[in-house]
């Protein structure tokens, strides 16, 4: 079940960009993530519902850009794209090593490919130029990090000195619903620290 969420600007910040991504937890250099939800120029008083759905998918690409169908993904999958002769297919070949990730592997004798992880249909993440052979490891908890950016895109990849002002981090275990407060902002000398917090919280 989706849990529902409802981003609130009750802060003194005008056209705020919103940005919420989750951390690749299976990810060693952990110095980038994916901007998986974006809301454009907030404003005091508006608001932004979207789900978060515990269902993912996914999705390969080649080096010339055909990307293959998405295809249900659950931890502890491994999936492999090979050739065919009617292109390149991703499927589903077996158990990963870790039962807590989601595993694509490059089964082609030629070229990279790159491994797209995405969640309610958008972007979660990605991991580029996987050589014949390799991996690419996902693995994902119900915690979203939530901060703002002067200018960020949809599925754009947020570098690691950006993500350090994106730090606040929010627990969606056990969720069915809640509240997203984007509280501070304003300026001269009565701005305050932009806070995040959750609120009207309920139980799944």
């Amino acid at each position: 079940m989706d849990i529902q969420l409802t981003f609130r600007n009750q802060s003194n910040s005008s056209n705020t960009n919103v940005v919420i991504y989750q951390q690749n937890m299976a990810s060693r250099a952990g110095n980038f993530a994916v901007a998986w939800q974006v809301i454009a120029n907030s404003v005091p008083g508006s608001s932004f519902p979207f789900a978060f759905s515990p269902n993912l998918t996914v999705s390969a690409a080649d080096g010339f850009g055909n990307f293959t169908p998405h295809v249900p993904a659950s931890s502890g999958q491994l999936f492999s794209v090979s050739q065919t002769t009617s292109g390149n297919v991703l499927t589903l070949t077996g158990p990963a090593v870790n039962k807590a990730s989601i595993q694509v592997r490059n089964g082609l004798q030629i070229g990279n490919i790159n491994a797209n992880l995405y969640r309610n249909n958008l972007l979660l993440a990605t991991k580029t130029a996987i050589a014949p052979g390799q991996k690419a490891v996902f693995q994902f908890v119900p915690t979203i990090w939530i901060g703002f950016m002067t200018q960020v895109t949809q599925g754009q990849i947020i570098n690691a000195a950006i993500l350090q002002s994106i730090n606040t981090q929010l627990a969606l275990t056990g969720l069915a619903s809640a509240d997203i407060i984007m509280t501070g902002g304003g300026v001269g000398t009565t701005t305050q620290l932009i806070k995040f917090t959750l609120a009207n919280t309920k139980q799944a």
